[in-house]
């Protein structure tokens, strides 16, 4: 299978497509997003009724994040294997069920592994819902079928924290989880009358591949996200990670020799896939810091939880329009490839102009580059996808989502681990005090030196600013030099 060439031919289901298979699918990825962005609401309501804090409540986050990325590329292999529409219900039942025993936990060890496995059901919604849409549309369809696609992505990134928190108001944190519950299997209800696909050639699953991956990502994980409370020189810091390398490197060797890889040689190979796919990644790297820990600051500055929560719609707002406004440019001849450089480099401007802010003016210092990088990432949500699927034959298109999936999962964990452990360190060096970095960090100044603190926030801002930018700017050199004249070129495929 040359997965190097790309295919613009109809899929054999394109003609006729279900009517509920693009709307499920929507709704299942506006329900993924809402419990990325929206979980972190409840936790501090979880903390109070378990009486727990620390790790174990940070996990109630990053577990979700964690089995995610984790989970997306095997979902997606196994959706092409053995059908994507029972690859999409079954994760909407597993999604349900993770939701339902959250609601049920009596402890938090029991919410960290129900959590997990909501994460699982994620994973599969979003890899075998991505395979469904691009085995039902072809061309200008297919486009705008993945830019609503990354629109309701964007819609449940943004509305989730409100949205949460007017459940958690409302019906408390367990009733929140219960209506999440009930949603999800209407989603599983509704992806009964879609139509089944799968891939032409059916190989077994590639079982010791699947397990090196999850074991690979899942102790790499664990040392990021551990490594800022135990510190990086911590034996079991350096083991975790020694040992999640190795895995990784193991998990390449296998997919080499399988008969039928989870990740095939071949998609990796395709410089114009693995460029549209860093595209995403980049943009992603540049969105999720300043998505996650901007509220905290701008609270830190003064504004009230809901002054903070507007100004943030400075950057989600954009990525409600910016899907469907890029994709309608491309249907109408613009380059895909003129887009993605724009996108980029209006992500890697904004969070430069970010070493711009101060305590003073914040709302003012960050109004234009929460923008840009809002605008940046909802194009990116509308092309990325339908152009590296583009690039993939039908056989490999759930593959081709789960490993998609798996960058943006992985992107989202590891940055909010990456930017926690930078801010939290920097005020560490800055202050000379772990414990009051860590009260910093989350918002808390100490009477009477409010303004040193601040101060000291403000600069590891600054420096973790810098990096990132610096980062996604190194990315977007190394897409734009996979993609030139890889992208596709004609109308339909664009």
């Amino acid at each position: 299978m040359d997965i190097t060439t790309s295919t613009s031919q109809s899929p054999p289901t394109a003609d006729r497509p279900p009517p509920l298979t693009l709307p499920v699918v929507l709704v299942g990825v506006v329900l993924v997003a809402m419990s990325i962005s929206g979980t972190a609401v409840a936790l501090p309501s979880i903390g109070r009724d378990l009486d727990t804090s620390g790790s174990p409540l940070s996990w109630v986050v990053a577990g979700y994040n964690l089995a995610f990325a984790a989970m997306t590329l095997i979902a997606g292999s196994a959706a092409d294997r053995i059908g994507r529409r029972r690859v999409f219900i079954a994760a909407a039942l597993v999604f349900a069920a993770g939701f339902l025993a959250t609601a049920l936990s009596p402890s938090i060890i029991v919410i960290d592994i129900a959590r997990l496995i909501s994460g699982a059901g994620g994973a599969g919604i979003m890899a075998a819902g991505g395979a469904m849409l691009a085995s039902s549309y072809d061309g200008a369809a297919r486009n705008r079928a993945f830019a609503l696609m990354g629109t309701m992505a964007g819609i449940g990134i943004a509305i989730g924290p409100t949205l949460s928190g007017l459940l958690i108001d409302a019906t408390g944190w367990r009733g929140g989880f219960a209506v999440f519950t009930v949603v999800s299997l209407l989603v599983a209800l509704g992806a009964t009358r879609a139509r089944e696909s799968r891939a032409s050639v059916s190989h077994p699953i590639d079982w010791a591949g699947s397990a090196l991956f999850v074991a690979a990502l899942s102790l790499l994980m664990f040392a990021l996200l551990e490594a800022s409370a135990l510190g990086w020189l911590h034996p079991g810091i350096l083991v975790t990670g020694i040992v999640g390398l190795i895995a990784l490197v193991l998990f390449g060797v296998v997919q080499r020799r399988s008969p039928a890889p989870v990740l095939a040689p071949d998609l990796v190979a395709n410089r114009g896939f693995v460029g549209w796919s860093l595209a995403t990644l980049t943009t992603s790297i540049g969105f999720l810091g300043v998505l996650v820990f901007l509220p905290t600051y701008l609270q830190a500055a003064g504004l009230s939880p809901s002054a903070a929560g507007v100004a943030m719609l400075l950057l989600t707002a954009p990525v409600l329009v910016a899907p469907m406004v890029a994709v309608t440019l491309v249907n109408k001849g613009v380059s895909a490839r003129l887009l993605i450089v724009i996108a980029l480099a209006l992500v890697v401007a904004g969070n430069l102009w970010l070493t711009a802010l101060n305590a003073d003016q914040a709302v003012t210092a960050v109004a234009a580059p929460l923008v840009m990088i809002g605008v940046g990432m909802g194009a990116s949500f509308g092309i990325t996808d339908g152009q590296a699927m583009a690039l993939v034959p039908p056989d490999a298109v759930g593959m081709a989502a789960g490993f998609l999936n798996t960058l943006r999962g992985a992107a989202e964990a590891l940055v909010i681990a990456a930017f926690s452990a930078s801010l939290v360190g920097l005020l560490a060096a800055k202050l000379g005090d772990t414990g009051r970095a860590a009260a910093v960090g989350a918002g808390r100044l100490t009477s009477g030196v409010e303004a040193e603190e601040l101060d000291a926030f403000t600069w590891s801002w600054h420096l973790t600013q810098l990096g990132v930018g610096l980062l996604c700017l190194v990315l977007s050199v190394v897409v734009v030099t996979l993609i030139r004249g890889r992208a596709a070129t004609s109308r339909g495929t664009a």
